[in-house]
Order: C-alpha cells, then sequence, then structure tokens
C-alpha cells in the first residue's frame, strides 16, 4: 500500500508518526481542508504531469491553478496531466494520494512559489484519506525538490 511506502521513507527521519489518515477522505482539495480544520489554501496538492514520457509532480497551494503559459515557458511542452490509468503507473499513487514523498525512481517534484507565503502546509501521504504538516524548509527537505518555480495562477 502506497501509504505504507511514505510512512517508510519518513521513518528514516523519525517522522513517520506525523503522517496522519483520516476516518474521512482527502482526496480532494475541498476533503483535505474539511479533514484538517484548515483553510483550501495551505492544502499542499501535488499535481502529475507528463512530460516526455515520464511523469512530473508539482506541489502547489491548494487555492492556485496551472497557468499554462508559465508551464510551457519553463518546461517547454504542453501541460498534460496524467491520465486516470496513468497515475498510479507511473508514480507509484492513486488518484487523490498523489504525494512529494518515496514516489516512483525517476519522478522529479517542482514545488511551486505559491507554497511560500505560507509558514506550514498539508500535503498527502499515498492514499485518498492521508497528509502530513510540514513547514516550508521541510517540504522542501523530505520532497527532494528538483527546484522551486512559478507556474500558478490565482
Amino acid at each position: 500500500m502506497s501509504i505504507d511506502k511514505v510512512k517508510a521513507y519518513f521513518k528514516q527521519f523519525n517522522m513517520e508518526d506525523k503522517v496522519m489518515e483520516f476516518p474521512v477522505s482527502s482526496a480532494t482539495v475541498a476533503e483535505a481542508a474539511q479533514a484538517l480544520h484548515c483553510e483550501e489554501a495551505h492544502i499542499a496538492k501535488t499535481m502529475s504531469f507528463k512530460l516526455d514520457d515520464k511523469a512530473i509532480l508539482v506541489v502547489m497551494a491548494g487555492d492556485v491553478r496551472i497557468d499554462n503559459r508559465k508551464f510551457k515557458e519553463k518546461f517547454h511542452k504542453k501541460a498534460t496531466m496524467l491520465k486516470g490509468d496513468e497515475v498510479e503507473a507511473l508514480t507509484g499513487f492513486p488518484i487523490g494520494g498523489v504525494c512529494p514523498f518515496a514516489s516512483k525512481d525517476g519522478v522529479k517534484v517542482y514545488l511551486d512559489e505559491s507554497l511560500k507565503r505560507f509558514e506550514k502546509v498539508y500535503p498527502a501521504c499515498g492514499s485518498r484519506n492521508s497528509a502530513i504538516e510540514l513547514t516550508i524548509p521541510e517540504l522542501e527537505k523530505y520532497s527532494q525538490a528538483v527546484e522551486w518555480i512559478d507556474i500558478s495562477k490565482n
């Protein structure tokens, strides 16, 4: 199970106990915010895109969307989200549980500038009912992100 893989990943940092599991779905930004009793903006949603037949993950604030022009400027390709049947096969996580930790080998993670306005954010942890509270420096460290990028719009 994907959440077990994420917990095992966090165990090396003695952080596995910070992974939260909910009795309700947290698969969407709205559901996660409700489960966590926080604003939707504080949900660090992980978007999965196809880039040269590989998956990339972009973590962004829950209240923003992809700016297609900025995406194309950054990656020199049109923003194409993974299809439903590709998500788990290419990232290692089910839809609604995609996260920037312990993904499949070769999957690059990028953090969007939209997250920097918060002290803490809540990314998923590999299942449709999980999350972890992280500071921005922790997110940067544990996601092993390639870089910070600016590809969002409000």
